[in-house]
């Protein structure tokens, strides 16, 4: 079930939906170009949505500092909380009457026409194919990638993004997956290949080659939010390497983008992030490459099989979203393949 504030007149047809959402990626990001992709909307458009709603409310709701960036103020940090309360407490409510719904439609109901939601982790070339003109439309919810796949075997949307390691088994990934989905209801499609390791420092002044190293030098770090897929990667790494949380400097230091990691090294708030490699590069810094990943996308069949999920499927296999993966630093992209089994996640489309 999704909700809006009503500002009644005050607002008039703004989405206020938009804007919680823009000042919730203020309040974790700290740039207003950082937020405003984590948003799904261009810079222009932000910086439009939030003086438009200052105007009508006669309240500032961000302050932007040379050398600072964009921070909340006390109102716009007080609007942020009162929807996050809001929301956990109406969630309790509302989800046994959501499911109601939801299985008395489903019978009769498919995806409205043109229209597809899509949940997913975070991810700067599907973020920049966005905001620069794909031609099918749908809305895009950033999520974690364990939230993304969650919602979609809630039925809460029609698409799920995600990424894992390639180096996964079939069984390490059907065993994850079988936490949300259903292998007779729900299909993949692998879409691309990125990497992912240690952000720094232009020239990596410290010499980091892993997170051990992190860990024996006493280095800050900023980490991913709990849920997401780069958080479970870094948990994993530090299992592999025997590391506790609790000897990484900053583990608690949590960030909900790539861009967001990268800004923290870059403006000195840390000293090592983990990440995409394009990342370290749109922010001038150096990547140490750990881990190779696949991102692509989780379905249902019929979804897969419907004109609008036909559609998306085809716009991210075609040549403008594959050019602009070739043309981001540690992007690749996987040979076309329709969407099927989970086992083809890890191997399908290779030549």
């Amino acid at each position: 079930m999704r909700w809006n504030w009503d500002f009644g007149p005050l607002l008039g047809d703004v989405d206020t939906s938009r804007l919680l959402q823009l000042l919730n990626a203020l309040a974790e990001g700290g740039a207003l170009g950082t937020a405003a992709r984590a948003s799904g909307m261009s810079y222009r458009s932000a910086w439009g949505l939030l003086r438009a709603c200052e105007q009508a409310l006669g309240a500032s709701m961000v302050i932007m500092e040379r050398g600072r960036g964009t921070r909340l103020t006390e109102f716009g940090a007080a609007l942020v909380e009162l929807d996050s309360a809001a929301r956990r407490a109406l969630e309790d409510v509302h989800s046994p009457w959501q499911r109601k719904l939801e299985a008395l439609l489903a019978p009769v109901v498919r995806v409205a026409p043109g229209r597809l939601r899509l949940a997913a982790s975070h991810d700067l070339a599907l973020a920049d194919w966005i905001e620069h003109g794909r031609r099918i439309r749908f809305e895009l919810f950033w999520r974690g990638s364990d939230e993304a796949l969650a919602e979609l075997g809630r039925d809460e949307c029609e698409m799920a993004g995600f990424h894992v390691p390639e180096n996964w088994s079939a069984d390490q990934l059907e065993t994850w997956l079988r936490r949300w989905l259903d292998p007779a209801r729900h299909v993949c499609l692998p879409v691309m290949r990125r990497r992912q390791g240690l952000i720094v420092a232009r020239g990596n002044p410290h010499k980091l080659q892993s997170l051990t190293d992190v860990s024996r030098r006493g280095l800050r770090m900023v980490n991913r939010q709990r849920g997401s897929g780069t958080r479970g990667m870094i948990d994993q790494l530090l299992a592999a390497n025997k590391l506790r949380p609790e000897n990484i400097a900053g583990y608690n230091h949590e960030e909900f983008t790539h861009e967001a990691i990268a800004a923290t090294v870059a403006t000195g708030q840390a000293d090592v992030g983990f990440g995409i490699e394009a990342a370290a590069a749109r922010y001038d810094l150096s990547f140490v490459p750990l881990v190779t990943e696949r991102y692509g996308f989780a379905m249902s069949t019929p979804i897969a099989d419907s004109p609008e999920g036909r559609a998306f499927l085809a716009r991210v296999h075609g040549s403008t979203f594959r050019q602009r993966l070739l043309a981001m630093p540690g992007y690749e992209p996987l040979p076309t393949c329709g969407p099927g089994s989970w086992d083809m996640f890890l191997s399908s489309g290779e030549e």
